[in-house]
């Protein structure tokens, strides 16, 4: 584990924390290992109802801390790295997931939230998937998942161009299932956990096996397919050249 996941059971309810405001919780390798064993775990405890999935402070995350992660590239053929599990963890999942969005959710965290059963997002949200603005491609299956929720013109502009989206947009096509006024997610959070805790328990994952459905597999070949060119690419100088520049006009900020 590491201290920035805060995983708090509380009774029936799992709840995962990125806690690391201090760099927009940016996911690093640890806390990637962290997220992908607490939910993997989760999939054996019928105690456990539900789970959350929050970032603390203003961020919901950054996305992926890339000094860390180029620091731990994969090796040829590697599939078991923190990342990846915490993708396929996700694709798999058993457990009612609902995750809490605000502020910045950036790269993987606007890709994860399409493996969640429902999302939560206060209002001034920004979604942003850049993967091409670091000479990177997609992952967690969205080249496959996002065309079908908003068709293959508006998954070009989000993942093509990167450009940016809000909670409306979100919400438009399906990827936001609830929208919270500004300052009151917790308060929105905290009524679709009850509501879900309220429900016996084997219905609400059986409905949840039955609303995933039997596609695993395709989800999970197509992370294969995206990985093993996400893992390509963090090798070619066409990504260390964009990296090298995203660091130097962060420099130039600070």
């Amino acid at each position: 584990m590491t201290e920035h996941v805060r995983i708090e059971r509380k009774g029936a309810h799992l709840r995962l924390l990125l806690n690391r405001p201090e760099r927009r919780n940016a996911i690093t390798v640890a806390m990637y290992a962290a997220l992908a064993d607490a939910i993997g775990q989760a999939q054996d405890d019928e105690g456990i109802r539900v789970i959350t999935l929050e970032g603390e402070g203003v961020d919901f995350t950054g996305g992926n801390d890339l000094a860390d992660f180029t620091n731990e590239l994969p090796q040829d053929g590697q599939t078991d790295i923190p990342v990846w599990r915490l993708l396929r963890a996700l694709a798999t999942n058993q457990v009612p997931i609902i995750a809490a969005v605000h502020g910045n959710a950036v790269g993987i965290g606007t890709t994860m939230l399409f493996h969640c059963d429902l999302v939560v997002a206060e209002e001034g949200t920004r979604f942003k998937m850049p993967f091409t603005e670091l000479g990177l491609v997609p992952e967690a299956a969205s080249s496959l998942i996002l065309p079908r929720l908003a068709g293959r013109q508006l998954a070009a502009k989000y993942l093509l161009l990167g450009e940016p989206f809000g909670v409306e947009e979100a919400e438009r096509f399906g990827l936001v299932t609830h929208r919270a006024p500004a300052g009151g997610l917790d308060e929105a959070l905290g009524k679709v956990v009850a509501t879900l805790l309220s429900r016996p328990p084997q219905a609400l994952r059986l409905t949840q096996r039955l609303l995933r459905g039997t596609k695993h597999d395709e989800v999970l070949e197509r992370m294969d397919w995206e990985n093993g060119h996400f893992s390509e690419r963090l090798t070619s100088d066409e990504v260390k050249q964009q990296i090298m520049a995203f660091f130097a006009a962060r420099a130039a900020k600070a």
